[in-house]
């Protein structure tokens, strides 16, 4: 059997597969747990162009869109603004930013073997496509929001040199802004990739349980999850101190105001009396 090709991108972080859905007049509703698989005739239309039946492209979503077995870039390119007429916050510059290769080879071997480019296993299932898609998509997905957060932390760097420097005061848009770029990240990667859920098949199939267990482990899914989680009560703590620093300050500078308008009602009061006697 030839080799199947995977070729996976992470072009967004939200896409309404229901609207899609729509388009082709397919009535099932779809939640965030499946992805939506298009083959044959669909993808005919779409791309204008006969299909192989080996050809399907699987949309997540989380932002994430596994073509198999699409080894052309017009075909590609013609999909992805097909999806944009759906997201229009689709970024074609950095498409290849957040991208993976993998391949499925069938082969006479007893154990299943694992690489970092493609996976070898004795007998071809019919769950292998979407699985392997899956956790590409998902990696593909985690590398965009390892890459937001760092930008994150680049943001907090130039905040704490502030502070360094003795610019004490941060203004509470700044703070807001911030603190909502972390919530947003925090959301894409829990709610929306959802990398502790796994996919109903797993549910139905031992086999498919095993094999998709044994993906996610060798790209550490479950791993870079926990980091990113980590890094991200780190922040917040940082947030949290950068915080009570700007309470404290602008609480300072109101009992300030209010010992100088005490001053100016005592001076004000002394230099009465003194003009009564005078």
């Amino acid at each position: 059997m030839k080799a199947i090709t995977f070729k996976a991108f992470a072009i967004t972080n939200e896409i309404d597969l229901n609207k899609i859905a729509i388009d082709f007049g397919i009535p099932k509703k779809f939640t965030w747990e499946e992805p939506l698989i298009l083959k044959g005739n669909i993808l005919k239309k779409i791309l204008n162009q006969e299909m192989d039946e080996s050809q399907m492209v699987l949309v997540f979503s989380f932002g994430s869109v596994v073509f198999i077995n699409h080894t052309h870039t017009d075909e590609i390119t013609n999909f992805l603004n097909y999806i944009q007429s759906f997201e229009p916050d689709i970024d074609f510059k950095n498409t290849d930013r957040y991208t993976d290769d993998y391949s499925l080879h069938i082969s006479e071997t007893e154990n299943i073997e694992l690489t970092d480019e493609y996976v070898v296993v004795p007998e071809f299932e019919i769950f292998y496509p979407e699985l392997i898609s899956t956790v590409l998509a998902k990696s593909v997905a985690l590398e965009k929001t390892e890459e937001q957060l760092g930008k994150i932390h680049d943001k907090l760097e130039t905040m704490i040199d502030r502070l360094e420097k003795g610019k004490l005061r941060i203004g509470n848009k700044e703070l807001a802004r911030t603190t909502a770029k972390i919530v947003r990240h925090e959301y894409n990667t829990l709610a929306y990739i959802m990398i502790l859920d796994k996919p109903d098949i797993t549910w139905a199939s031992s086999n498919a349980s095993e094999f998709y267990d044994r993906m996610t482990e060798f790209f550490e899914l479950n791993d870079r999850y926990k980091i990113l989680k980590s890094k991200t009560e780190i922040l917040y703590n940082i947030m949290d101190g950068f915080s009570t620093i700007s309470h404290s300050i602008r609480g300072l500078f109101v009992e300030w105001i209010v010992v100088i308008l005490i001053v100016i009602e005592i001076a004000l009061t002394i230099l009465q009396i003194v003009g009564w006697f005078s």
